[in-house]
C-alpha cells in the first residue's frame, strides 16, 4: 500500500537530548535507548469514515517521537497499518449500500491527503491487513501447533488465542481481569461466545461467513484474520522480534495492544515486545470523546474545506499534554490560529534573542514525555521578545522558524 508524500525535515546545530517517554506497562517515565535505527509500529485507521480531530492527535503525537529521534541522529523504521478489513468497515458499506473495497480505499485516500496537509512524516511502510493476510495465515498456524491456538468446536472455523500461552497476559494495560472482560465486551472482543477455554481468548481467524469476504486459509479453511494478529504480523515481517515503542490511542491498550503484544512475543519467545509502550488521549467534543459510534466528529478534511490552515489544527492540538483526554473547541481553534500568526510575524522580525536558546529550550520540554505545551510556552515567550525587539542575535527568526518545523512539525 502507496504511503504519503513526506517533505525535507530541517537539520538543527547542536546535540539532541534522550527523549523520555511515559511507559504504559510500567507506568512510569523512562529514556528510550534506540540502536541506530529506532523502531516505531503505530495502529491506524479502519477506513470507514474520513480522518477526525482524534486520529489527528493521535498521529501527531507519533510524528513527535519520530521527529525527536531523527533530531538526534537516529533512522527511524515507523511502521503503520489500514485495517482494510473489519466488521465496521463491511457494516458501513451495507448501510450505504457501497463496495467495501471501494470505500476503504476512498477513505484511506483522504487519510493520505490530511497527513500530508498536517506534515506528518510518512511511514516508511504503509500497509494493509489484506495484504498481510499470508503471512498472518502463517503465524495462526505456528499458534495452533505450538498449542498457543485453538478451533472452536463448533463447525465455524473460527480460531482463537489462549491466553494461557501468555503467562504475563495483562502486565502491558495493569488492568484486572474484570476490568479487561468489560473492556473486551466493548471494544470488539466476545468474552461470552460459549466454547472458548478461557473470556479473553482473542479471534485469531474467522471462517468464512455467508455473504462476506473471505480469504484462502490453508488448512486453516477460507477466513479472514482477527484483529490483534494483523498488527502482530505486520509489525514483526516490517520491524523485527522487538520494537522501541508500539503506540497508538489510549482505547487501544485493551485489549488490541496487549493481545497482539501477547501473539508476537508467543511466535518470537522474546519479551517484552515493546521497550514502550505509549499511548495517546482522547479529544472530546462537548464534554464527550468524538467517536464514530457517537456522531460527534469534526474531521480535518472539513476543516481544509472551509479554509482552516492545518497548521493551526496542528498547534491547538499540540497546545495540550498528548496524554491528556482533552476538549476540541471553537476556543482551541482560534487560540491556534492566533499563534500561527504570531509566530509567522516572529519569523519575520529582524533579529530576537538567542535562537540557540530557543532551540535547546524547545529541545528539552519535548524530550520530558514530549511536553508540547511547554515547547509552545518557550517559542510564545521568544515570539513576544521578538516582537517587542528585545534581542539582537539576527540569525535567531531563521533558527526559530527551522526549530518549529523540525521539532514540531509547524511550517511558518
Amino acid at each position: 500500500m502507496d504511503t504519503w508524500t513526506g517533505h525535507d525535515v530541517p537539520t538543527l546545530p547542536g546535540e539532541a537530548p534522550a527523549l523520555r517517554l511515559f511507559d504504559s506497562a510500567r507506568r512510569e517515565t523512562a529514556s528510550t535507548v534506540p540502536g541506530s535505527t529506532a523502531t516505531m509500529y503505530v495502529c491506524g485507521i479502519t477506513p470507514y469514515d474520513a480522518t477526525h480531530l482524534g486520529h489527528a492527535a493521535t498521529m501527531i503525537t507519533f510524528d513527535l517521537v519520530n521527529r525527536l529521534w531523527r533530531d538526534a541522529g537516529h533512522d527511524v523504521n515507523y511502521v503503520q497499518n489500514v485495517t482494510d478489513i473489519d466488521d465496521p468497515l463491511l457494516e458501513r458499506a451495507a448501510r450505504d449500500g457501497e463496495d467495501w473495497v471501494v470505500l476503504g480505499m476512498r477513505e484511506t485516500a483522504l487519510f493520505r491527503e490530511d497527513m500530508e496537509a498536517l506534515r506528518i512524516l510518512p511511514p516508511a511502510h504503509y500497509v494493509g491487513a489484506v495484504e498481510s493476510i499470508p503471512a498472518i495465515v502463517e503465524h495462526v498456524r505456528e499458534l495452533l501447533a505450538c498449542g498457543a491456538a485453538y478451533p472452536l468446536d463448533d463447525g465455524t472455523g473460527d480460531v482463537y488465542y489462549s491466553i494461557a500461552a501468555a503467562p504475563r497476559f495483562g502486565y502491558e494495560s495493569n488492568l484486572s481481569r474484570d476490568e479487561m472482560r468489560v473492556l473486551s465486551a466493548e471494544r470488539g472482543g466476545d468474552p461470552d461466545r460459549e466454547g472458548k477455554r478461557d473470556p479473553l481468548d482473542p479471534l485469531l481467524w474467522r471462517g468464512a461467513r455467508d455473504g462476506e469476504p473471505a480469504w484462502d486459509g490453508g488448512d486453516l479453511g477460507p477466513g479472514r484474520p482477527g484483529w490483534h494478529i494483523e498488527c502482530a504480523t505486520i509489525a514483526l515481517s516490517r520491524l523485527g522480534d522487538t520494537i522501541d515503542v508500539q503506540g497508538g490511542g489510549n482505547d487501544l491498550l485493551y485489549p488490541h495492544h496487549e493481545c497482539s503484544a501477547a501473539h508476537a512475543e508467543t511466535l518470537t519467545g522474546r519479551a517484552p515486545f515493546a521497550t514502550h509502550y505509549v499511548h495517546a488521549g482522547m479529544i472530546g467534543l462537548e464534554g464527550e470523546k468524538m467517536s464514530k459510534s457517537k456522531g460527534n466528529l469534526v474531521f480535518v478534511s472539513r476543516l481544509r474545506a472551509d479554509g482552516v490552515d492545518p497548521m493551526a489544527v496542528r498547534l491547538g492540538l499540540l497546545a495540550g499534554h498528548y496524554r491528556s483526554d482533552r476538549e476540541w473547541t471553537d476556543d482551541v481553534l482560534k487560540a491556534g490560529q492566533e499563534r500561527l500568526s504570531r509566530w509567522r510575524s516572529a519569523a519575520a522580525a529582524p533579529a530576537g534573542p538567542s535562537g540557540e536558546g530557543l532551540l535547546s529550550a524547545v529541545r528539552e520540554a519535548l524530550r520530558n514525555d514530549l511536553d508540547s505545551p511547554a515547547a509552545l510556552a518557550v517559542v510564545d515567550a521568544w515570539a513576544d521578545a521578538a516582537l517587542s525587539h528585545a534581542g539582537e542575535d539576527d540569525q535567531a527568526p531563521a533558527l526559530m522558524a527551522r526549530t518549529v518545523d523540525a521539532l514540531l512539525g509547524v511550517k511558518l
